[in-house]
């Protein structure tokens, strides 16, 4: 039997939390980069660090065959806990490719049992250069269409595909600090819409991840768990850097270096009444081929420590 998440009902994820991890922690950030791991030794390295759950990351850059993916990570021992889309919801040019993205992303989603479409809001700085490409301000009229525009995707991939949307908060996106999510929580249908808890990213604006978790527990329904520096998070504010040049300086660090306390979140979590999937993230872009797996496992193995432990069992 499985519940929504796609896992099952009994097993030693009994506390409700899954843990797994996603090419994110490898340095993956585009579909297709010389800088970053080939796909195969991610999904090989991603297996051996003890790991048995993926979100697939930039679409493109595992197999987008549904046949081939499920073959590729299920002879691993691998499965998927959900989907990578980026999307703008607030400008009504975009609609159109938004909407093609999502879709994209959620058929492979489903066809390979999962049941969560991560979207990421578009950055207004651009990702390597760290140039604005956008105003960093939404104006009343945009707000109302990014949530009303939330409200039709979540229910256009609940309805098509049997997907839940989890909106993502990101540096350098309009839905960043703990004002802009909650403004964005409240606007939009709890039924339809659900919250992406990315740890790091709410400390990079200056928020609360466990806060968060107490006042909107309903609302929580996917997890991203990382830390933050937080003497480079006072450097980035302090010269207006980006998001790209604050991780290229190691923003994003291996726990327990860093805030939130993975522990405090771990407690709070325990707290929702939903089975999670808390997916480990180390924003590593660019780095050298060999940095990340060791990092992977020593991750699991702490965050084992503190009561997460991945689903596979029997390793040390």
């Amino acid at each position: 039997m499985t519940d929504s998440t796609g896992a099952p009902t009994t097993g030693p994820a009994e506390d409700g939390l899954i843990l797994g991890s996603a090419p994110d922690s490898w340095g993956v950030w585009f579909p297709d980069d010389d800088r970053q791991l080939p796909w195969d030794r991610f999904l090989d390295e991603l297996a051996a660090t003890g790991y048995e759950w993926l979100e697939l990351g930039p679409y493109g850059y595992l197999p987008t065959d549904p046949l081939r993916l499920a073959d590729e990570v299920g002879r691993r021992g691998l499965r998927v806990s959900g989907g990578t889309a980026f999307g703008n919801l607030h400008d009504p040019r975009a609609r159109e490719d938004t909407v093609a993205v999502v879709r994209a992303v959620a058929e492979l989603t489903a066809a390979v049992g999962a049941r969560h479409l991560v979207l990421i809001p578009p950055m207004f700085r651009d990702e390597k250069t760290g140039a604005h490409t956008e105003s960093p301000v939404l104006d009343a009229d945009q707000w109302a269409r990014l949530t009303a525009t939330a409200d039709e995707l979540g229910r256009m991939l609940l309805g098509e595909y049997g997907v839940r949307l989890c909106l993502h908060p990101h540096a350098d996106t309009h839905i960043l600090t703990q004002p802009d999510i909650e403004r964005f929580l409240d606007a939009t249908d709890p039924d339809l819409v659900s919250l992406c808890l990315d740890t790091g990213h709410v400390a990079y604006g200056g928020g609360d991840a466990v806060d968060l978790v107490h006042r909107y527990s309903e609302r929580v329904g996917y997890v991203h768990i990382k830390q933050m520096d937080p003497a480079i998070l006072r450097r980035v504010h302090a010269e207006g850097l980006s998001f790209g040049e604050a991780v290229e300086l190691g923003v994003c660090v291996e726990p327990p270096a860093g805030e939130p306390a993975p522990a405090a979140v771990i407690e709070a979590l325990r707290g929702v009444d939903a089975r999670l999937f808390v997916i480990v993230e180390q924003d590593l872009y660019p780095c050298e081929p060999d940095v990340p797996a060791p990092i992977a496992e020593r991750t699991r193995r702490y965050l084992g420590s503190c009561g997460l432990g991945a689903r596979r069992q029997g390793r040390p």
